[in-house]
């Protein structure tokens, strides 16, 4: 007696966040589970890196649910949808069947939603236990991976230090010094996204709160003590992000690197030169008091880079 064919199962896509470290690991899982079965029909899309419009204009409502779309282009999301990929997954179609009887799919959906409020903590200690070089940075070279993670806490810095200008600013209604902070911050939080966008949350630095008071503090402080002050600061940390940039700009220019990443580190440092100059000269001549904080300035800004590189 010939044994009854398998019927090819309906076309099931997987719609998943692949910038999740838990849902990378159990995509992947599942992917290779679904490769050895050969029949299970299952096709993964990465909703985070989709080109596809239609779904990009649902992302942020796809990302923040787990969700299948079946042939008919109907969805099932939640419990639900796990419960569909696990019928088709060798090992997990026990789950499915137990998910049929009374009240479990139930059950199964407060469990999810449940551990909807605890991922975003779950996703952080994944990430730090994640390896220090991560596949997806482009050139995935560990010496680039800790100079983009130095530029991305310098600018996360930069941010606060123009942040701690405009609040003393608004606060003593000094409309000119505001002006100047909330044009130069403008620039500096351009360069952070652009650096963001070529370093993903699992390589940048744990300290990332320490380097927003410290900013933050860099601009308070001197804005307390008058325009000159801020003038000069800005000067001092300018400075040094110009040498900062042209260390990385000479190593590629030597050894290669990433499409792209040149052009816009050029970009960057460009933009630095300009707010170092314009302070420089609003600054004048600094007294020696002045001096000697711009001094402590330069050299808090090469620890924190020394440290940015490694934590």
């Amino acid at each position: 007696m010939n044994p009854t064919p398998s019927v090819p199962h309906e076309p099931l896509t997987v719609l998943y966040d692949g910038g999740c470290p838990l849902c990378r690991r159990e995509i992947a899982h599942a992917q290779g589970l679904a490769q050895r079965q050969g029949d299970a029909a299952l096709c993964f899309v990465d909703i985070s890196q989709t080109s596809d419009p239609a779904l990009q204009a649902e992302q942020q409502r796809l990302l923040a649910r787990f969700h299948v779309q079946k042939a008919d282009g109907s969805r099932l999301d939640g419990a639900a949808a796990f419960a569909a990929m696990w019928a088709r997954l060798p090992g997990w179609r026990w789950l499915a069947r137990l998910s049929r009887l009374p009240g479990m799919l139930w059950l199964m959906e407060r469990a999810y939603n449940g551990f909807l409020r605890v991922r975003p903590a779950m996703q952080s200690v994944a990430r730090r236990l994640e390896p220090a070089t991560d596949p997806t940075v482009p050139g995935g070279s560990e010496h680039m991976v800790r100079e983009l993670r130095s530029d991305h806490a310098g600018e996360t810095g930069a941010v606060q230090i123009y942040r701690g200008i405009a609040a003393v600013a608004r606060w003593r209604g000094n409309s000119e010094l505001l002006a100047f902070a909330e044009r130069h911050g403008a620039t500096e939080s351009e360069h952070l996204r652009l650096i963001e966008d070529w370093l993903p949350p699992s390589q940048r630095s744990r300290l990332l709160g320490p380097w927003r008071l410290a900013g933050w503090l860099t601009g308070a402080l001197p804005a307390l003590a008058g325009q000159r002050a801020v003038y000069a600061t800005i000067a001092a940390v300018e400075t040094f992000v110009d040498h900062h940039y042209q260390q990385q700009i000479d190593h590629i220019r030597q050894h290669g690197g990433p499409p792209g990443l040149l052009d816009l580190l050029l970009q960057c440092q460009a933009d630095e030169c300009h707010h170092r100059d314009e302070a420089a000269a609003l600054a004048g001549n600094t007294p020696w008091p002045l001096k000697l904080w711009c001094s402590v300035v330069g050299t808090g800004s090469a620890a924190a880079v020394v440290l940015a590189r490694r934590i």
